[in-house]
C-alpha cells in the first residue's frame, strides 16, 4: 500500500512537472513580450497604397529566444511569418540572445548570473544549451533553418548580398516571400575563442553586436559594470567580421568600444535597435557624435518601438527620432529596428507597420524617404557588407 501511494505521488510530481514545462514558457512571454494598445494614426488610402509598394527590412527581433514557431498562428509576441506578411516585411533580421542577467537594468549589470539558462531548460531545448552559450546560437540557426524547410518558399535565409539581390528580385515579380538573416546578441557566445566565429558564420550568422547587457571578453556593454572599449580579442574579432563580410554591429556596446569601433571601421557599420539621446535622452541610446560616427562608415542606426527607445511607443515618437537622424546626417543612414519580441512592450506588432509609414508621411517624409527608412537603406548597405574580403 505504501509503494502504491508513493508510486501515485510520483507520478503526480511528473505530471505536475510536464504541465510546468508545457505552460510556463508561454506564460513569461506573454508577460514579456506585450502589445498594449493605444492612440494609432488613421492610415490614408495614399498611405497604404505607398506601404504596399515598400521592401520592408526590420534590423532587429528576438523571436528565436521563444519556444513558439515563425510558422504558429497565433496573438503571443510581435513577429511570426503570418504577421510578417500582413505587415509587408520584406526582411526581418533574427537575433540570438544567449545570456541575460538576473534583475536586468540599463546602468549596471554583472555576468556572474543568467536568466537564459532557466529558459533554455524549461523550453525543453537540447540538453547541450543547457551549459553552453555557442550551443544556444546554433540551436537558434537550426530553428530558422526548420521554419525556412516547412515554409514552402515564403521564408528565406539570406547569406550574401546575392541572396538580397535575388530576394528583392523575387518580391518585385509577385512572389510570396520573406527575406530572414541572422545576428547575434553579444559575442558572449563565442566563449572567449575567436575560432568560434567561423563556427556561427558556417551556421548562417551574419550580424553580430559585441555586448549584450554585461561586460564580456571583447567589450564592455554599455550596461555593464565596468563599461570599458574593446578588448585585443574584440578588436581581432571586429578585423576579422568585416573580413569574412559579417555587420558589425555596435547596440548595447559601452560608449568607450563605441568610440573604438567606429575609429576601427572600414565597411559600414549598424547600431540595429535603440533610440537617440536628442529625442530621447536614456543612457541606451545614441549620441549625436555617434550618429555622425555611424554616418561616416556609410552605416545606418535602426530605431525602435519601445518606450526607452523613443520615450513613447507612439508611431509619431518612431518618426520624430527618425526625423532626428535624417536632419543630422541623412536619409541614408536611418533604418527600422524594432526589437519586438525582447522583452519590450510596444503600441503595435509587426502586422501593423503601416502605421509607422502614415506618421512618416504626417510628418512630412517624400515617399522617396519613405523607401529608404522602410527598408530601402538596409537593403542597400546588406546587398554591399556581406561580402566577403579577397583574401
Amino acid at each position: 500500500m505504501k509503494r502504491r501511494i508513493l508510486l501515485v505521488a510520483a507520478v503526480l510530481i511528473l505530471i505536475l512537472i510536464a504541465g510546468f514545462l508545457a505552460l510556463a514558457p508561454g506564460m513569461v512571454e506573454r508577460d514579456m513580450n506585450v502589445v498594449v494598445r493605444g492612440p494609432m494614426p488613421e492610415v490614408s488610402q495614399h498611405s497604404v497604397a505607398l506601404h504596399k509598394s515598400l521592401q520592408i527590412a526590420d534590423l532587429h527581433a528576438d523571436t528565436l529566444m521563444w519556444k513558439r514557431s515563425l510558422l504558429s498562428e497565433t496573438d503571443q509576441g510581435q513577429v511570426d511569418l503570418k504577421r510578417l506578411e500582413a505587415g509587408n516585411v520584406a526582411l526581418q533580421v533574427f537575433s540570438s540572445v544567449t545570456k541575460t542577467p538576473k534583475d536586468q537594468n540599463y546602468d549596471a549589470n554583472g555576468a556572474d548570473t543568467d536568466n537564459i539558462t532557466l529558459l533554455a531548460v524549461a523550453q525543453l531545448q537540447p540538453m547541450r544549451t543547457w551549459t553552453s552559450l555557442l550551443q544556444r546560437s546554433l540551436w537558434h540557426a537550426e530553428k530558422l533553418q526548420r521554419a525556412e524547410q516547412k515554409a514552402k518558399g515564403r521564408l528565406r535565409i539570406l547569406r550574401d548580398g546575392a541572396d538580397v539581390a535575388s530576394l528583392l528580385e523575387d518580391r518585385t515579380r509577385g512572389a510570396r516571400v520573406t527575406g530572414a538573416l541572422l545576428s547575434i546578441e553579444g559575442l558572449q557566445n563565442l566563449e572567449g575563442k575567436a575560432e568560434n566565429l567561423d563556427v556561427l558564420y558556417d551556421a548562417g550568422f551574419r550580424m553580430a553586436g559585441l555586448a549584450h547587457f554585461f561586460d564580456n571578453e571583447l567589450t564592455g556593454s554599455m550596461h555593464g559594470l565596468q563599461k570599458g572599449g574593446l578588448t585585443p580579442l574584440g578588436r581581432h574579432v571586429v578585423a576579422e567580421m568585416e573580413r569574412k563580410g559579417m555587420i558589425v554591429d555596435i547596440a548595447h556596446a559601452s560608449h568607450a568600444a563605441v568610440a573604438e569601433i567606429l575609429e576601427m571601421a572600414t565597411r559600414p557599420v549598424v547600431s540595429s535597435h535603440g533610440g537617440v539621446q536628442a529625442t530621447c535622452k536614456v543612457n541606451r541610446n545614441l549620441t549625436d557624435d555617434e550618429i555622425r560616427g555611424v554616418a561616416r562608415t556609410g552605416g545606418i542606426v535602426g530605431i525602435g518601438y519601445w518606450d526607452s527607445a523613443v520615450c513613447d511607443t507612439s508611431p509619431a515618437a518612431i518618426a520624430h527620432a527618425i526625423a532626428h537622424v535624417r536632419d543630422l546626417v541623412g536619409i541614408r543612414h536611418v533604418g527600422l529596428g524594432s526589437d519586438f519580441d525582447g522583452a519590450v512592450t510596444t503600441r503595435f506588432d509587426t502586422s501593423q507597420l503601416a502605421a509607422i509609414t502614415q506618421a512618416l508621411v504626417d510628418r512630412g517624409f517624400t515617399n522617396d524617404e519613405i523607401r529608404a527608412v522602410m527598408g530601402g537603406n538596409v537593403m542597400r548597405l546588406l546587398a554591399g557588407g556581406l561580402v566577403p574580403q579577397p583574401n
